[in-house]
């Protein structure tokens, strides 16, 4: 299982969000760079990286652009980038800075034809970021929702050509309270064998454990994204590295 730690920027600063409310922030890190290093010391193999600024707006902020081209070019891990990507052009430039996969919500959620187009051209460097706010998508950094399920979502995605997911539960994000497994189950089963990865929640080893349990029953539950525990020292990246590899 893949273990990404995110860094979400905000203003160039690396910042955690409670259920991505805006007004409930904080920041652990006026150097983003910083802790992308600490990370690869402590073993991360790939890093998440979101723009909230992007996300809000619908395009990428360029303060929190410059931080990520600084990583991409002094950290040298994959990235997983999300964040105001809504057009193929912004898609083209992350990868071309160096990004190795795009996630992909609001477009996904709204443009069918777009994220087709996504899918024929880009294949797996998309991924489909599937935002669940009690069962149902949302969109525009979680400010808004649609009248979609989040397991409809991903049925339709997977019918269109997605390659992958990354599941978040809005409820759970930020919170330090436990995965919501079921839901991670439900998402794992709807992308019929697509990997998946999971994001909020993850607090604990018990987390740890229980994803690496459904793991084994949904092999395509591919990683799990880790932002406020590893900042609020819940969690250890070595300890969790070392007790994925163990199996």
């Amino acid at each position: 299982m893949d273990i990404y730690p995110a860094i979400d920027l905000k203003g160039g600063k690396c910042v955690r969000l409670s259920q991505g409310q805006f007004a409930q922030i904080t920041t652990y890190s006026e150097d983003p760079l910083k802790m992308a290093k600490r990370w690869k010391a402590e073993g991360a193999q790939r890093l998440h990286i979101v723009d909230l600024d992007g996300a809000r707006k619908g395009s990428p902020d360029p303060t929190n652009l410059e931080v990520l081209r600084q990583i991409v070019r002094q950290v040298g891990l994959p990235i997983q980038f999300g964040g105001g990507v809504r057009s193929g052009e912004v898609v083209e430039r992350m990868l071309r800075l160096g990004v190795e996969r795009v996630v992909v919500g609001t477009t996904a959620a709204t443009e069918e034809k777009l994220i087709e187009g996504l899918f024929t051209v880009y294949g797996d460097k998309i991924v489909v970021g599937v935002d669940a706010r009690d069962g149902m998508v949302a969109i525009q950094a979680w400010q808004m929702q649609v009248n979609e399920p989040a397991l409809s979502f991903i049925g339709r995605m997977v019918k269109l050509g997605a390659k992958r997911f990354v599941f978040t539960d809005i409820s759970k994000d930020g919170m330090l309270e436990g995965v919501n497994l079921e839901a991670i189950r439900n998402a794992a089963q709807a992308a019929q064998g697509r990997p998946l990865i999971a994001s909020g929640g993850v607090t604990s080893m018990k987390d740890i454990e229980a994803l690496l349990q459904l793991r084994q029953q949904h092999p395509n539950v591919e990683g799990a994204i880790i932002g406020k525990a590893l900042y609020a020292g819940t969690l250890s990246l070595p300890e969790v590295i070392a007790r994925v590899k163990a199996g």
